[in-house]
């Protein structure tokens, strides 16, 4: 591939001739060959935004000439159409603060708007990366503001995918809800419960996380935009602030502010620890329900197989038959990546010093990328595996016939001794607590089956005692 000289403050750079973005990428890319990965989509997009606003805001204010304005905003517009997806090149391990991603950026849309206007990459006669694409601005203002936009999008699309799932556990519940099984606590037989309870409450559980990433979306919404440097603004007039909030409010239909002190938002990344603890918080609840989802399913002849997961793929190259829960496997091993990007952002996220936090595009990839993975491992999950479970009626009430728990339905009529001797007598014998309770004279089968109705058994009261 033939090749075109650019210049930088630093010299000269080689850059691949037909490339949009130039020297300062370029440098990037041969000093950070690290993870071979791009730039998460949305932070792209919500940089191409910052800019293309900033752009508008500029022209607004008087100090950006408006044919030079009005390319840079033509280039953003077609950037975001996803016409220079492949252009955005830096590897998300860089430089401190995100320059490097800043300035491909700014290169790219400068050289399209160049173009535009009649010129050749590369050349920058007439619309400059730095002082006009990065009017007023500065990357320690754009990065972060950035990272908030681009969050934003991605905990609104994973908000949505955790809806999708509680919804799902909830039908399930309602499904199962006439289901009576033994319940477990410690692992071992425990007092009944039904099927669809334990559906309903993982639902409500997800519902509960779903909240707490709600509430960090306060937080991201107050932007720094416009403090430059170090938050104090140089360089950027008042006018041009507010303009930039707005126009970005607009373009991404958030409701943005500007924050009461542009300083600390630069110098504080809670936020996105705020957000990285609630999005791990979510990741551990699902871990749970993946686990119970693999318990209950366990089997088929060997395990509890109380429900049965849809059957996808073949589960050994050995043993033919043998079918695997691999929807709440790879669940398991994608919410363990999560709980790893939320350590990560919270060492970066004390890590910064003074005015700026330099680790920001760690903490921009391990928000993002825990987002991504967890949204599209949940809609598999629910998709795939939630939305087609099944109940095994008979093998739920086998167990139960045979759970020592039931004993604890004897002891408000007969006592806690008397119930105990009936479980140990089952648990010697080998015989059910249906069948001591009925051997003894305890109840008849028609007393038996009506203290083993599913409601009353499952619900607030001292059930069988007048």
């Amino acid at each position: 591939m033939a090749n075109r000289i650019e210049k930088d403050t630093m010299g000269t750079v080689e850059v691949p001739e037909g490339a949009y973005y130039g020297a300062q990428t370029q440098r990037a890319i041969n000093n950070f060959p690290i993870s071979g990965l791009k730039p998460h989509r949305a932070l792209v997009r919500a940089t191409i935004r910052i800019k293309k606003c900033a752009a508008q805001a500029n022209m607004t204010t008087g100090r950006l000439d408006r044919e030079l304005g009005e390319a840079i905003v033509k280039a953003a517009d077609e950037a975001l159409s996803g016409v220079l997806t492949d252009q955005f090149v830096v590897d998300p391990f860089q430089a401190g603060a995100g320059t490097s991603h800043n300035m491909n950026v700014n290169e790219v849309l400068a050289n399209r708007a160049n173009e535009i206007l009649g010129g050749k990459l590369g050349e920058y006669g007439r619309v400059n990366a730095n002082d006009h694409v990065n009017m007023a601005q500065s990357t320690n203002d754009v990065f972060p503001t950035a990272m908030r936009l681009a969050a934003l999008e991605l905990a609104q699309e994973l908000d949505g995918e955790l809806r999708h799932l509680s919804e799902a556990l909830s039908r399930k519940g309602m499904e199962f809800d006439h289901i009576l099984k033994s319940g477990r606590t410690h692992l071992q037989d425990a007092v009944p419960i039904r099927l669809g309870q334990e559906f309903s409450a993982w639902g409500i559980a997800v519902e509960n996380n779903r909240a707490g990433i709600e509430r960090a979306f306060p937080g991201l919404r107050e932007l720094g935009i416009g403090g430059t440097a170090v938050g104090t603004g140089l360089n950027a007039e008042e006018a041009f602030i507010d303009l930039i909030v707005e126009g970005l409010a607009r373009e991404t239909g958030e409701e943005l502010t500007r924050g009461e002190s542009l300083v600390e938002r630069m110098q504080n990344m809670d936020p996105f620890v705020a957000l990285s603890s609630s999005v791990k918080g979510a990741a551990v609840n699902v871990i749970k329900l993946a686990n119970d989802l693999r318990l209950l399913s366990s089997g088929p002849r060997t395990g509890l197989a109380e429900i049965n997961l849809p059957a996808m793929q073949p589960g050994s190259s050995i043993m033919p038959g043998k079918v695997n829960p691999v929807l709440p496997e790879v669940t398991n091993m994608v919410c363990f990546q999560v709980m790893g990007c939320d350590l990560t952002v919270s060492l970066a996220a004390q890590a910064g010093q003074l005015e700026l936090n330099v680790m920001m595009p760690v903490i921009a990839f391990n928000t993002l990328f825990s987002m991504e993975i967890f949204k599209n491992c949940l809609r598999q999950l629910t998709t795939l595996c939630i939305t087609g479970i099944s109940a095994n009626e008979e093998r739920c009430r086998s167990y139960l016939d045979q759970s020592v728990g039931l004993a604890t339905v004897l002891a408000p009529s007969i006592g806690y001794a008397a119930a105990a001797e009936v479980a140990k007598e089952s648990a010697k014998t080998g015989n059910s607590i249906r069948q001591v309770i009925l051997e003894r004279g305890i109840l008849t089968e028609e007393e038996l089956e009506e203290v083993l109705s599913p409601y009353p058994l499952t619900t607030p009261g001292v059930h069988g005692k007048e």
